[in-house]
């Protein structure tokens, strides 16, 4: 763990949420997020001001609607604001790095116009740990993925792909693929790293066999 990582019991256990759809924060990930929104960039800042934590979770569609908004799913996943920066235009550009994810016990009043919420993390304290190796065929994962990326168009940085090692392979590409929001829940809630893997092969040959979907460069 790194010299900023907290330990578990400096956790907070009441914080913002940021609901955003398709956006998949998982522990040791890095997520780099473009914050305009007048109500987010006040949580920005607020969470600067204290322990530089807040959290990403996906609006559930199968969920009613609560006071603040759409409803969540129920499991999320704590991050860090590891990096910060400021435009000229009153834009705030951050990376939030993942640390554990938690369970909603309840949600709480807004502040500022953003969503908190009061966290249980008991059912994952081992993501604060070191990861465990994921265990699975490296070469057909890299062979799926090929026949993905191909099948949708998307450009992909393979130098760096290669160079990373099973565990960041994994979080990387979970992150950064275009899955299904009900997908990119499943690997969050991925019971292991192994499972993790798992789901990722298998949405990876799925959606190389769906329609095709126009997509962007993966660096």
């Amino acid at each position: 763990m790194g010299p900023f990582h907290p330990k578990f019991e400096d956790l907070p256990t009441e914080f913002a949420v940021f609901p955003l759809t398709g956006a998949l924060l998982l522990p040791r990930g890095k997520l780099p997020l473009n914050i305009f929104e007048p109500r987010y960039l006040a949580m920005t800042l607020d969470s600067l001001a204290a322990g530089r934590m807040f959290a990403m979770i996906q609006p559930d569609p199968t969920a009613p609607d609560a006071e603040g908004g759409h409803g969540l799913y129920r499991i999320g996943c704590l991050g860090r604001l590891s990096s910060f920066s400021e435009t000229d235009d009153g834009r705030l550009l951050i990376t939030l790095t993942g640390l554990i994810r938690f369970t909603i016990g309840a949600e709480l009043a807004m502040r500022n116009g953003y969503r908190r919420v009061r966290a249980d993390f008991s059912a994952f304290t081992a993501d604060l740990g070191e990861p465990r190796p994921a265990m699975f065929d490296r070469d057909a994962m890299l062979t799926a993925l090929r026949t993905y990326f191909a099948h949708r168009g998307v450009e992909a940085n393979w130098d760096a792909i290669r160079r990373m090692d099973d565990n960041t392979l994994v979080v990387t590409l979970a992150m950064a693929c275009p899955f299904e929001p009900a997908e990119k829940q499943a690997l969050l809630e991925a019971h292991s790293e192994t499972d993790r893997a798992a789901t990722l092969l298998a949405l990876l040959q799925m959606g190389a066999a769906g329609p095709d979907t126009p997509a962007g460069p993966v660096s």
